[in-house]
């Protein structure tokens, strides 16, 4: 079953266009050129229109730090902070170097996460300059659902240990969003 899942993955990851911004091992993003699907109003007065291009991050879920048996510890939440720190600095000299930011305006992408009140993931992604809002999918409800099951698929397949305890109707979708202005300011 697993094989099938990563097939999948490699498959839609090469039919959608992510692909990978640097080799670097630690870095656990991939990204995507995609339309914004809604309007979006960021705090530093970034405003992005819906279909405007920007940034998608998708998970490199290979590069996502183990959790050992018992779940998430304070070395795993450590070395996770430590790759998205990396990761964020490899994306900003990528788009600096690239002079991507006469192309885009934003970087984000939707993401699934526990429930409020059950690890701090959250204040993690704002934390790193993240902004964090309700998830706006295409097909309500619905979707969500499938698209979860999904994202606990790939957590099944790749990091086994993070889905223990945790059925996929208990993961709730995010969206999470950075100007490509506070990319560059803390991280360029």
């Amino acid at each position: 079953m697993r094989t099938l899942i990563r097939w999948l993955d490699r498959t839609g990851r090469r039919i959608s266009g992510i692909f990978e911004f640097c080799d670097d091992a630690a870095c656990i993003f991939r990204l995507q050129w995609k339309r914004a699907p809604h309007d979006i109003r960021l705090s530093d007065g970034t405003s992005i229109r819906r279909g405007e291009t920007v940034l998608y991050l998708h998970l490199w879920n290979e590069h996502i730090p183990p959790m050992g048996p018992e779940g998430p510890d304070l070395t795993w939440a450590v070395t996770l902070r430590r790759r998205l720190l990396l990761t964020l600095r490899q994306l900003a000299r990528w788009v600096r170097e690239g002079s991507y930011q006469n192309r885009v305006r934003a970087v984000g992408g939707a993401l699934a996460l526990l429930p409020e009140g059950e690890g701090g993931g959250k204040r993690l992604l704002e934390r790193l300059g993240f902004e964090v809002f309700p998830y706006r999918g295409p097909w309500g409800r619905f979707g969500e659902f499938w698209e979860n099951l999904y994202a606990w698929c790939l957590m099944w397949t790749y990091n086994p240990a993070s889905v223990r305890h945790r059925p996929p109707h208990r993961l709730r979708r995010t969206e999470v969003w950075m100007s490509i202005q506070t990319l560059l300011e803390r991280y360029g």
